[in-house]
């Protein structure tokens, strides 16, 4: 699986970042974002999140063809797969004389989902979830028993689920639906919710928003520094 590692040039011990891209890997603007979030003392680590149906380095674009390439991987990779994702860039980290052992994680779209599953590991303290699609439905993964909201009671950390309203991916009886379930869990968590559309943090494309970027980008470190 390759995955790219982002970091601060010194070598003091740090904490990491599990990033996650959208369906279209690590693009343009995932690596501007990992580099950001490096920028503020992080080691991120970017994985191919299909890898095991692109060749290495593939990167979808932003265009038709990539979306149906990248929602057809989404369909096809099988949710388990994911998690020993995680496990592999755990115990990656876990050798490495610059972490320090404190670790969170973070996504946009897709990615969002692949942040809340990743707070399945007992190692990860806080996971920020952007937009995360499929929370509220079955669609990923394929298995409802392994569905990432039916293995709540795992989550140990602290999630904070950001939203835009004007999300077209994800409708307010999701968001709502997901909201509630969280809270009958008891899991410890903090919900944003902005005017704003799907992607609003991808710098290219239309439904970017600067300001919602730069809240969201403080919330999520305020969380990432008080708990990493």
């Amino acid at each position: 699986m390759r995955t790219y590692v982002h970091k601060p040039k010194h070598h003091n011990k740090i904490p990491a970042i599990l990033f996650y891209s959208e369906i279209f890997q690590q693009t343009c603007p995932i690596e501007r974002a990992a580099r950001f979030m490096a920028g503020q003392g992080y080691a991120v680590l970017v994985p191919e999140v299909f890898h095991e149906l692109n060749p290495i380095g593939t990167v979808l674009g932003y265009d038709v063809p990539g979306r149906d390439k990248g929602n057809a991987d989404k369909a096809t990779k099988d949710v388990q797969s994911y998690d020993s994702d995680n496990s592999a860039m755990v115990e990656y980290l876990g050798k490495q004389d610059w972490y320090n052992g404190n670790l969170g994680a973070m996504g946009f779209c897709i990615g969002g989902h692949l942040a809340f599953r990743a707070a399945l590991q007992p190692e990860v303290k806080a996971s920020a979830c952007f937009y995360a699609t499929d929370l509220h439905n079955n669609n990923i993964p394929n298995k409802p028993n392994q569905h990432s909201m039916e293995r709540l009671a795992d989550i140990k950390g602290e999630l904070m689920m950001i939203w835009g309203k004007q999300d077209n991916h994800v409708s307010t009886e999701g968001r709502v639906a997901v909201y509630h379930k969280l809270l009958a869990a008891n899991v410890n968590f903090t919900w944003h919710e902005f005017n704003g559309q799907h992607a609003f943090m991808r710098d290219e494309d239309e439904r970017y928003d600067a300001q919602l970027e730069l809240i969201t980008y403080q919330l999520a470190l305020q969380m990432f520094s008080r708990t990493l």
